[in-house]
């Protein structure tokens, strides 16, 4: 089998990208959709980046998209995939199947997510053709100071496990807040799969073993500083170290829970015997949470902002995520030539990173909860804001200082993805936060709670400061980007803060580099650790400049090129993120959704 071959060192017209004008709006009728794959164009760059052989597509993909004319989904889990998939063909909205499948989730992945942690959605609403958004985000507890939180804090920041890192839950209300607009199956109709789950088990795929076997290893050190771990311990060790990959989990616990939501719907979680059940809990072990914290959460529909990179516009929630951050490394990164800078080049990578501290830099000194703080986010993602950050990059060597623009006066998250018959699009992240979540368990409600509450800043004047009622700056962030009028890409990279990084090499390699959306995700990523941080555990030692890290099938010349300019390279750790994305595309009238999933995990992605 013939090895596909790549064009990097062919300038950029040679590679015959799209004819668009730079932050030019795109049709379909005005040119072809960036990144859109044909079969036998050699358009694929260096012959150097890993990965099998294929005779059509990249070389380095693990496979290519799934097609569908009728709906698609994209998750961590085969069998969650499975549930959305079902939902869809029993007439569901994406809302439903997105429900259907994150109930599954907390389930099949309770390292990642499951209703003891929050919710962000954005989604493409056919009827009034726009990005809707919904932050559904948990507030500390009411009867918790700022002094007590400081009692406790370790190293200046609260401590990864515990009462004390403990929000209020928003994902069952981010369900409801869904299902109310958008729903067309019965809501307890919805728990059916994950209740069916978690009953009569399943069997768990190596990675996630991986996972809670390392988290409950975690729980159970000395100095922890959990209060106590026996329900978790009995929830989730199966009575040994945890489940062994293809061992078979069951919760009784979560399927009496999720039949009380069903039943109940949202106000059984938050006014019901389940919030009741919490509150006596917390007080059994001396934590803070309390049914009032429950009775008071209400979730909010946000609009999402936008900017243009070179024709796609790119969506992200502002609230108290991270999201914008990604608009702020394209916004700044429109002014380099990524094209002619190569795919998988050391300048295309030095750019990228580049981009991101001087993002990062504004994510630590101006994020946080806006109900709390004003953020300048206007600011942030202008244009004319990025042209006077992009001045400080210069393409052959690194910046030694960064700081943050002066405005005018180790992450679990799980993503995933659906997609209906009528057009409607579900871009939908979930986290439990920090390996696995707090460590606490309730009594009989079989989900740990997150520990969210470790990204606030306990900095006296941060806007991101504890306070007793606020949101603490989240990481999770689901993407979406469009095509003019019209919806393209509802994608996600989940994990820490490798999400906006991830998201822009994302549209990066589809919109700069043509790449599908499966080899687009396949591609080796970079990672860079190190940037300022006023919330959540200090950064370990790190030089100046910080770490960048880079996958395996980064060429080796590349890697060497980067190292000349002065960056420090790390290993490769596991630690690049986890995507999928479903495409809608045209062919004639003929609407096709194309869904793709992440090589370096579990889940698949199907359509039908």
């Amino acid at each position: 089998m013939r090895r596909r071959t790549f064009l990097a060192s062919l300038p950029a017209a040679a590679i015959a990208l799209p004819a668009i004008a730079q932050r030019a709006p795109l049709s379909e009728s005005a040119a072809p959709l960036p990144g859109r794959w044909t079969p036998g164009e050699e358009r694929f760059l260096r012959p150097d980046v890993r990965g099998g052989d294929r005779p059509v597509g990249a070389s380095f993909a693990s496979r290519t998209a799934v097609y569908g004319l009728s709906g698609a989904a994209g998750t961590a889990h085969p069998l969650a995939t499975q549930a959305g998939i079902e939902t869809l063909r029993r007439g569901g909205t994406a809302v439903d199947a997105a429900i259907a499948i994150n109930a599954c989730l907390g389930l099949l992945e309770p390292t990642a997510c499951g209703i003891g942690g929050d919710c962000f959605v954005m989604l493409w609403d056919p009827k009034l053709k726009k990005v809707m958004g919904v932050a559904s985000s948990g507030r500390s507890p009411r009867g918790l100071s700022l002094d007590t939180v400081r009692s406790r804090a370790k190293n200046g920041a609260l401590p990864a496990y515990g009462a004390i890192s403990v929000s209020v839950p928003g994902t069952v209300d981010a369900w409801s807040m869904l299902h109310a607009r958008y729903g067309k199956l019965p809501w307890s109709g919805l728990f059916d799969p994950a209740i069916d789950l978690a009953e009569h088990g399943a069997p768990v795929p190596d990675m996630i073993a991986y996972y809670i076997r390392r988290s409950l290893a975690n729980f159970r050190k000395p100095g922890a500083g959990i209060e106590e771990i026996d329900n978790a311990i009995r929830t989730y060790a199966l009575g040994g170290d945890g489940p062994k990959a293809g061992g078979v989990f069951r919760n009784p616990d979560l399927a009496r829970t999720y039949r009380a939501i069903a039943n109940g719907g949202r106000d059984a979680f938050y006014k019901g015997e389940i919030a009741k059940t919490i509150d006596a809990y917390f007080r059994r072990i001396g934590g803070w949470l309390r049914y009032e914290d429950f009775a008071a959460h209400q979730g909010e529909w946000i609009e999402p902002y936008k900017s243009d990179y070179r024709g796609v516009g790119v969506h992200a929630l502002g609230a108290n995520t991270q999201g914008i951050a990604t608009l702020q490394m394209l916004n700044i990164l429109e002014h380099f030539d990524m094209a002619a800078a190569g795919f998988q080049s050391a300048r295309s990578i030095h750019l990228q990173a580049e981009a991101k501290r001087l993002a990062y830099e504004d994510r630590a000194r101006y994020y946080a909860d806006p109900h709390f703080a004003k953020v300048p986010v206007e600011w942030l993602i202008s244009k004319e804001y990025a042209a006077e950050r992009a001045k400080l990059i210069r393409p052959g060597s690194i910046m030694q200082t960064v700081r943050p623009g002066q405005a005018p006066s180790k992450g679990d998250t799980t993503y995933f993805t659906c997609a209906d018959k009528d057009g409607m699009m579900v871009s939908m992240i979930q986290s439990n936060f920090r390996g696995m979540g707090s460590g606490l368990v309730a009594d009989g409600l079989g989900f740990m709670f997150q520990d969210r509450g470790q990204l606030f800043s306990l900095q006296d004047g941060h806007p991101n400061i504890y306070a007793p009622g606020k949101r603490p700056f989240q990481t999770i962030i689901p993407g979406f980007a469009t095509l003019g009028d019209e919806p393209w890409m509802s994608f996600g990279v989940m994990g820490g803060d490798m999400q906006p990084q991830g998201q822009a090499q994302i549209i990066i390699n589809r919109r700069d580099y043509g790449l599908e959306i499966q080899s687009a995700g396949d591609a080796p990523r970079w990672h860079h650790e190190g940037s300022s941080q006023s919330m959540g555990e200090d950064s370990p030692d790190l030089p100046a400049t910080g770490l960048l890290r880079l996958e395996s099938g980064v060429p080796e010349a590349t890697r060497a090129e980067l190292a000349n300019m002065g960056w420090t390279i790390g290993a490769s750790d596991g630690g690049f993120g986890r995507y999928q994305c479903i495409e809608k595309r045209m062919d004639g009238q003929d609407r096709v959704y194309a869904a793709a999933s992440e090589t370096r995990a579990d889940g698949c992605a199907l359509a039908y």
